[in-house]
């Protein structure tokens, strides 16, 4: 197994000299960012479709996407940061560093979520609307970045010997990302070290798969301007809530050992599924009439 292998033993699956970067014309390009920006893409072309589907002018999302893309880069890199501090304090200009990873999904939700309120109520539009139509495209591009954690070798979990262990060379592995269990279950395959861990990265991109399968089987039933957002949110949510216990890179709520992602998963998806009720009780006190959050 050489230093660039990447493995996942049980299914038989052997992956050789898997890159981290490319060089076309002397200029080197991460595939951790160009995935990212793949994602993107896709993720607005989605949206996009959604809003053709919605009856809406379309050029309202590529307005709005200008904004959102930009405004969720720079939260996922401050969330990232915020919570991951002790590694930028004494270096700050490796916080424009984004080569290694450093994007946190949930500062780019909040960050996506801030811009639309503020876009829309600029514009005068309704954010649930338009919001119904960006969540299909937030899990789309969710789906396909999650790809760069695995170039990047990065956002995995503890040891396993499951059926969908993945098997890292050590030395590909940031020191920080490394937890007593991966040192225990630590073996040598020729003159590499390596660990076998939970690829959480997957977990999370095949549950935001079968999200995003609901989310689009359930178009037609929508019941109200917003709802899909909250599916969004709630589902989401529960998924990282699992899947975040499992990782080995938690980012912490300074002064304690929770993890911040976790714990905002379950407040969402809480919130998601008590509003999502109060609406759906609201709507059948008022006839069954279709209504958005707000107008």
């Amino acid at each position: 197994m050489g230093v660039n292998d990447i493995s996942f033993p049980h299914l038989g699956i052997y992956l050789e000299n898997v890159p981290k970067s490319f060089t076309i014309f002397g200029f080197e390009i991460a595939l951790y960012g160009l995935i990212i920006g793949i994602g993107v893409i896709c993720g607005v072309l989605m949206a996009v479709h959604m809003a053709k589907l919605e009856k809406m002018n379309p050029d309202i999302i590529w307005d709005f996407a200008i904004y959102a893309v930009i405004f969720s880069v720079i939260g996922a890199r401050i969330y990232y940061v915020v919570f991951s501090w002790d590694s930028y304090k004494n270096d700050l200009l490796s916080i424009f560093n984004t080569r290694q990873g450093g994007l946190a999904i949930y500062g780019a939700v909040i960050g996506a979520f801030t811009t639309l309120f503020v876009y829309c109520r600029l514009k005068k539009l309704s954010p649930y609307q338009i919001g119904d139509c960006g969540v299909y495209g937030l899990v789309l591009g969710q789906i396909i970045g999650r790809w760069g954690n695995f170039f990047n070798r990065e956002a995995f979990g503890s040891f396993t010997d499951s059926l969908f262990a993945m098997r890292l060379p050590i030395e590909a592995v940031r020191a920080k990302d490394i937890a007593e269990s991966h040192l225990a279950g630590m073996a040598t395959y020729g003159a590499t070290n390596f660990i076998q861990v939970h690829p959480t990265f997957l977990y999370e991109g095949v549950w935001n798969l079968c999200l995003l399968i609901a989310m689009l089987l359930y178009h037609k039933h929508k019941k109200y301007h917003g709802q899909m957002c909250l599916i969004y949110l709630g589902g989401y949510g529960i998924g990282r809530f699992m899947i975040e216990g499992l990782r080995t890179d938690q980012l912490l709520i300074p002064h304690t050992q929770i993890a911040v992602s976790q714990m905002l998963g379950i407040i969402l998806f809480v919130f998601a599924v008590a509003l999502n009720a109060y609406i759906r009780i609201k709507i059948g006190k008022d006839g069954g009439k279709e209504k958005p959050l707000n107008d």
